[in-house]
Protein backbone atom coordinates (compact mmCIF):
# COMPACT_ATOMS: atom_id res chain seq x y z
CA UNK A 1 0.00 0.00 0.00
CA UNK A 2 1.65 3.19 -1.15
CA UNK A 3 0.07 6.11 0.97
CA UNK A 4 -0.67 9.50 -0.43
CA UNK A 5 2.63 12.09 -1.61
CA UNK A 6 1.52 14.76 0.02
CA UNK A 7 1.85 15.26 3.59
CA UNK A 8 -1.08 16.85 5.34
CA UNK A 9 -1.08 20.69 5.97
CA UNK A 10 -1.74 20.18 9.68
CA UNK A 11 1.87 19.26 10.25
CA UNK A 12 3.93 21.72 12.65
CA UNK A 13 6.41 23.09 10.47
CA UNK A 14 9.74 22.10 11.87
CA UNK A 15 12.15 23.65 9.60
CA UNK A 16 13.52 25.09 12.29
CA UNK A 17 14.74 22.23 14.36
CA UNK A 18 18.81 21.65 13.82
CA UNK A 19 19.54 18.02 11.88
CA UNK A 20 20.85 15.90 14.61
CA UNK A 21 24.52 14.44 12.85
CA UNK A 22 24.35 10.35 12.70
CA UNK A 23 27.82 8.17 12.90
CA UNK A 24 27.96 6.29 9.95
CA UNK A 25 31.16 5.24 10.13
CA UNK A 26 30.57 1.48 10.78
CA UNK A 27 28.67 1.24 7.41
CA UNK A 28 30.38 0.62 4.05
CA UNK A 29 30.76 4.01 1.31
CA UNK A 30 27.93 3.75 -1.12
CA UNK A 31 29.81 6.89 -3.59
CA UNK A 32 29.07 10.27 -3.94
CA UNK A 33 26.08 10.03 -6.20
CA UNK A 34 22.62 9.52 -4.35
CA UNK A 35 21.23 5.61 -5.21
CA UNK A 36 17.79 5.09 -5.99
CA UNK A 37 17.16 2.01 -4.01
CA UNK A 38 18.74 0.80 -0.59
CA UNK A 39 22.32 -0.48 -0.52
CA UNK A 40 21.54 -1.82 3.08
CA UNK A 41 19.39 -4.69 2.83
CA UNK A 42 20.61 -7.61 3.83
CA UNK A 43 20.24 -9.72 0.25
CA UNK A 44 22.35 -6.51 -0.84
CA UNK A 45 24.65 -6.14 1.94
CA UNK A 46 24.45 -8.98 3.86
CA UNK A 47 23.00 -9.47 7.59
CA UNK A 48 25.78 -7.86 9.58
CA UNK A 49 25.91 -4.53 7.73
CA UNK A 50 21.81 -4.82 7.65
CA UNK A 51 21.88 -5.06 11.64
CA UNK A 52 24.08 -2.11 11.61
CA UNK A 53 21.86 0.27 9.43
CA UNK A 54 19.16 -0.94 11.67
CA UNK A 55 20.70 0.14 14.98
CA UNK A 56 21.92 3.34 13.15
CA UNK A 57 18.67 4.07 11.45
CA UNK A 58 16.96 3.66 14.72
CA UNK A 59 19.27 6.48 16.49
CA UNK A 60 18.75 8.46 13.34
CA UNK A 61 15.32 8.52 13.10
CA UNK A 62 14.10 9.02 16.50
CA UNK A 63 16.38 11.80 16.81
CA UNK A 64 15.42 13.37 13.15
CA UNK A 65 12.05 12.07 12.10
CA UNK A 66 10.33 11.21 15.46
CA UNK A 67 8.88 14.55 16.20
CA UNK A 68 6.05 14.83 13.62
CA UNK A 69 6.73 10.49 12.13
CA UNK A 70 6.32 9.31 15.60
CA UNK A 71 8.35 7.10 18.11
CA UNK A 72 9.38 3.87 16.26
CA UNK A 73 7.96 5.32 13.34
CA UNK A 74 4.52 5.24 14.83
CA UNK A 75 2.78 7.78 13.28
CA UNK A 76 0.30 10.13 15.20
CA UNK A 77 -1.77 11.28 11.81
CA UNK A 78 -0.32 14.39 11.10
CA UNK A 79 2.66 13.16 9.13
CA UNK A 80 2.41 10.05 6.48
CA UNK A 81 3.60 6.56 8.74
CA UNK A 82 5.93 5.63 7.07
CA UNK A 83 6.27 1.66 7.75
CA UNK A 84 4.22 1.62 5.29
CA UNK A 85 6.24 3.01 2.52
CA UNK A 86 7.05 -0.32 0.38
CA UNK A 87 10.66 -1.55 0.87
CA UNK A 88 10.99 -1.89 -2.94
CA UNK A 89 12.68 0.28 -5.49
CA UNK A 90 10.01 2.95 -6.01
CA UNK A 91 9.13 3.18 -2.16
CA UNK A 92 13.32 4.20 -2.46
CA UNK A 93 12.91 6.44 -4.51
CA UNK A 94 10.34 8.34 -2.66
CA UNK A 95 11.58 8.34 0.44
CA UNK A 96 15.66 9.49 -0.88
CA UNK A 97 13.37 12.72 -2.70
CA UNK A 98 12.14 13.95 0.47
CA UNK A 99 14.78 13.20 2.78
CA UNK A 100 17.46 14.84 0.69
CA UNK A 101 15.15 18.03 -0.64
CA UNK A 102 12.61 18.31 2.25
CA UNK A 103 8.73 19.07 1.43
CA UNK A 104 7.29 22.79 1.81
CA UNK A 105 3.62 23.66 1.54
CA UNK A 106 2.10 27.50 0.64
CA UNK A 107 5.85 28.70 1.94
CA UNK A 108 5.88 26.96 4.78
CA UNK A 109 8.75 24.03 5.50
CA UNK A 110 6.84 20.87 6.50
CA UNK A 111 9.87 18.86 6.40
CA UNK A 112 13.21 19.83 6.11
CA UNK A 113 15.97 18.92 3.48
CA UNK A 114 18.25 16.38 5.24
CA UNK A 115 20.73 15.12 2.54
CA UNK A 116 23.43 17.77 2.19
CA UNK A 117 23.09 17.88 5.78
CA UNK A 118 23.12 14.11 7.30
CA UNK A 119 24.43 12.65 4.00
CA UNK A 120 23.29 9.46 1.68
CA UNK A 121 24.56 6.86 4.63
CA UNK A 122 22.44 8.53 7.35
CA UNK A 123 19.48 8.39 4.77
CA UNK A 124 19.54 4.63 3.96
CA UNK A 125 20.30 3.39 7.67
CA UNK A 126 17.58 5.58 8.68
CA UNK A 127 15.58 4.23 5.63
CA UNK A 128 16.41 0.60 6.99
CA UNK A 129 15.30 1.43 9.95
CA UNK A 130 11.68 2.27 8.85
CA UNK A 131 11.07 -0.68 6.72
CA UNK A 132 11.75 -3.21 9.35
CA UNK A 133 9.24 -1.57 11.82
CA UNK A 134 6.62 -4.49 12.78
CA UNK A 135 2.88 -3.59 11.31
CA UNK A 136 0.07 -3.11 13.67
CA UNK A 137 -0.72 -6.41 15.97
CA UNK A 138 2.49 -7.99 14.67
CA UNK A 139 2.73 -9.51 17.98
CA UNK A 140 -0.99 -10.33 18.70
CA UNK A 141 -1.19 -13.67 17.90
CA UNK A 142 1.90 -14.30 20.81
CA UNK A 143 1.35 -12.05 23.36
CA UNK A 144 0.47 -15.22 25.59
CA UNK A 145 3.46 -16.96 25.29
CA UNK A 146 5.45 -13.57 25.30
CA UNK A 147 4.18 -12.73 28.53
CA UNK A 148 5.34 -16.00 29.79
CA UNK A 149 8.75 -16.00 28.45
CA UNK A 150 9.06 -12.23 30.07
CA UNK A 151 8.00 -13.37 33.55
CA UNK A 152 10.55 -16.16 33.63
CA UNK A 153 13.16 -13.97 32.53
CA UNK A 154 12.38 -11.49 34.61
CA UNK A 155 12.46 -14.21 37.62
CA UNK A 156 15.82 -15.22 36.66
CA UNK A 157 14.32 -18.75 35.59
CA UNK A 158 14.63 -20.73 32.32
CA UNK A 159 16.70 -21.92 29.76
CA UNK A 160 18.03 -18.88 28.10
CA UNK A 161 19.40 -20.89 25.31
CA UNK A 162 15.91 -22.43 24.55
CA UNK A 163 14.33 -19.66 25.34
CA UNK A 164 16.30 -17.78 23.04
CA UNK A 165 15.73 -20.21 19.88
CA UNK A 166 11.99 -20.13 20.77
CA UNK A 167 11.93 -16.18 20.81
CA UNK A 168 14.39 -16.38 17.35
CA UNK A 169 11.24 -19.11 15.63
CA UNK A 170 8.45 -15.92 16.63
CA UNK A 171 10.41 -13.36 15.39
CA UNK A 172 10.68 -14.56 12.33
CA UNK A 173 6.67 -15.02 12.37
CA UNK A 174 6.68 -11.00 12.73
CA UNK A 175 5.45 -9.48 9.80
CA UNK A 176 6.82 -5.80 8.96
CA UNK A 177 4.21 -3.44 7.51
CA UNK A 178 6.62 -2.15 4.47
CA UNK A 179 7.00 -6.06 3.27
CA UNK A 180 10.69 -6.56 4.14
CA UNK A 181 11.40 -10.14 5.05
CA UNK A 182 12.52 -9.53 8.04
CA UNK A 183 10.69 -7.27 11.12
CA UNK A 184 13.40 -5.45 13.44
CA UNK A 185 11.02 -6.41 16.40
CA UNK A 186 11.53 -6.38 19.91
CA UNK A 187 11.38 -10.20 19.94
CA UNK A 188 14.36 -10.13 18.01
CA UNK A 189 16.18 -7.53 20.44
CA UNK A 190 15.22 -10.17 23.20
CA UNK A 191 16.63 -13.01 21.16
CA UNK A 192 19.47 -11.18 20.30
CA UNK A 193 20.76 -10.24 23.82
CA UNK A 194 19.85 -13.21 25.28
CA UNK A 195 22.34 -16.11 26.56
CA UNK A 196 23.06 -18.76 28.86
CA UNK A 197 24.22 -15.69 31.61
CA UNK A 198 21.69 -15.08 33.74
CA UNK A 199 22.76 -11.67 33.82
CA UNK A 200 21.42 -11.23 30.36
CA UNK A 201 17.93 -12.48 31.29
CA UNK A 202 17.27 -8.89 33.14
CA UNK A 203 18.20 -7.13 29.74
CA UNK A 204 15.97 -9.39 27.67
CA UNK A 205 12.53 -9.55 29.99
CA UNK A 206 13.30 -5.48 30.24
CA UNK A 207 12.76 -5.47 26.66
CA UNK A 208 10.23 -7.88 25.98
CA UNK A 209 8.53 -5.44 28.97
CA UNK A 210 8.62 -2.51 26.71
CA UNK A 211 7.64 -3.89 23.61
CA UNK A 212 4.43 -5.48 24.76
CA UNK A 213 3.89 -2.46 26.38
CA UNK A 214 3.96 -0.59 23.52
CA UNK A 215 1.68 -3.13 21.74
CA UNK A 216 -1.24 -2.90 23.67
Amino acid sequence: MMFGLVVPAQVLAHGDVAPQPINTDALPEVGEEWLSENPYRADKAGEEVWAKAVQIGDSGFNQNCARCHGLGAVSGGLAPDLRFLEAEEYGDEWFVERFRHGYTQDGTTKMPAFGDILGQKAGWAIRTYIETRPEDGALDAHAARLHEIRDELAAGKGDGPALKTELDGIAKEVKTASGAPVADSVVSRAANVLSSDPASYKHAAELLTIGLSAAQ
